[in-house]
């Protein structure tokens, strides 16, 4: 991966490559769940625990190959008072396409064939540079899996497929380990010479096919983490679309796979939906939005928006070119329009902030409308403070609201007030500087510019109408 992060922890649709893995395996509902860690094992462990608590981690002081890291991990559990029975199923920390639906084909596929172990395997359009699954023709049965290098010219035209992904009967497993040897080229304990441990003491060994090949690719470098990314993408808007969701470009809309939609909302092109992001009924977010862990109420509208840890009530408008910050609570049929920033602030029923305007650590009742170019100036320097905006409330434009402070229900502020005074209910505030017009300044201080000719010429005009 050429990176400071370790491999498992690379992320793709809101999750890392562990976690999907997790994910799936938890699908099984399974007695226990161990993940064997090595490298970096100290942020995957870290990770784990923020992910799934109950997951069980066995350390790999020194990898010695995937058997061992299987004997480490059976070792966890045996450590902990843990007799094994039943069947255990062996998986890639690498592979987050794998889905629970096929893991749970394979422990069954195990279980009615009684099988000793069983492979996952998949048949590939290509199969070069794959080990071979090589069966017998009359039981069905694996005999052998041939690496590429090591295949002859017909095992090479098998397009069936060892994905690494297998499922044991857990007390011939235990044993077989015990009995796995290094004298190969890497010095290293193989999982898959368990299978043939197993087969030449006359147990069966058997495969269970993937429906979908895709679902067993492992990631090695960037180029493969998009493309896992892609597929995955694909596959959850898939599913939306199927339940009811209009997604108008699939090819340029990205979403995280706990992202929740109801059926009738609408998502346009350019737009990414991260966290637990939940769109409800009739809901249209887009084009070229970026929403994560935010939450958009029936029939709201967002538009070229980023928002983060907001809620948008239903029938609310938000954007263009908002942005709602966290704790952002915008009220039914609110407005946050072009330009607006939020942040930390409920805004009620029917309210509109509707352009060019900063809302941050504030309170503002129902029906009220917030004036273009208004800031609340929530911070000194050193601390936060609140403003609180009453309902029914008309506020002017470029208004600096100097929190703390209060306006009453009903009140009115005048345009280029700065109020840093409580206004009472059904006030008028204003506060600004008296005019002062300073005739002919323009032609003394500068005399021959475009200015002082434009001024010139409107005198003679006006001397001209008199």
């Amino acid at each position: 991966m050429k990176s400071a992060t370790p491999k498992v922890l690379h992320a793709i649709c809101g999750r890392s490559l562990v976690g999907h893995v997790v994910a799936a395996s938890r699908e099984l509902d399974p007695e226990h769940l161990v993940v064997v860690v090595g490298h970096a094992r100290e942020q995957v462990q870290a990770h784990l625990v923020g992910t799934d608590p109950a997951v069980r981690t066995a350390v790999q002081h020194e990898q010695n190959g995937t058997g061992h890291a299987v004997r480490m991990g059976l070792e966890e559990l045996s450590g902990q008072g843990v007799t094994l029975a039943g069947t255990v199923v062996v998986v890639c920390g690498d592979t987050p396409l794998l889905t629970g639906e096929t893991l749970r084909m394979l422990s069954e596929t195990h279980a009615a064939d009684g099988n000793a172990v069983t492979v996952l395997s998949a048949e590939v359009p290509d199969s070069t540079g794959y080990g071979r699954i090589v069966r017998d023709e009359a039981s069905g049965a694996v005999t052998a899996i041939v690496e590429h290098k090591d295949a002859s010219e017909a095992q090479r035209a098998i397009r069936e497929i060892n994905s690494g992904v297998f499922a044991f009967d857990a007390q011939l497993l235990t044993d077989a380990l015990g009995k796995v040897r290094t004298d190969n080229s890497q010095g290293e304990e193989y999982l898959t010479d368990v299978l043939g441990i197993l087969r030449e003491a006359g147990h069966r060994v058997g495969a269970a096919v993937a429906g979908d090949h895709r679902e067993i690719l492992g990631i090695n470098n960037r180029v493969q983490l998009a493309e896992a990314r892609r597929l995955l993408n694909e596959r959850l808007l898939h599913a939306a679309m199927l339940a009811g969701v209009t997604v108008v470009d699939p090819a340029t809309t990205w979403v995280d796979v706990t992202v929740d939609f109801e059926p009738d909302t609408v998502v346009h092109p350019g737009t990414q939906l991260m966290g637990t992001t939940r769109l409800a009924a009739g809901a249209e977010v887009g084009p070229h939005s970026q929403l994560t862990d935010t939450a958009v109420g029936p029939g709201a509208v967002v538009s070229f928006t980023v928002a983060d840890g907001a809620h948008i009530g239903a029938g609310a408008t938000v954007g263009p070119y908002a942005y709602l910050r966290p704790g952002t609570d915008l009220g039914p049929k609110s407005k946050a329009g072009a330009y607006v920033e939020m942040k930390n602030a409920t805004v009620g029923e029917g309210t509109k902030v509707p352009h060019l305007s900063y809302v941050g650590d504030a309170t503002i009742g129902e029906y009220t409308n917030i004036g273009a170019a208004s800031v609340f100036v929530n911070y000194d320097g050193e601390a936060k403070h609140h403003t609180t905006v009453g309902s029914h409330c008309r506020t002017g434009s470029d208004n600096m609201f100097v929190a703390p402070v209060t306006i009453g229900d009903g009140a009115y502020t005048a345009a280029g007030s700065v109020i840093t005074k409580d206004v009472p209910p059904g006030s008028l505030a204003v506060a600004r500087g008296q005019q002062r017009n300073i005739e002919g300044w323009v032609a003394r201080k500068r005399p021959g510019s475009a200015a002082a000719q434009a001024a010139s010429a409107a005198g003679q005009e006006s001397e001209g109408e008199r």
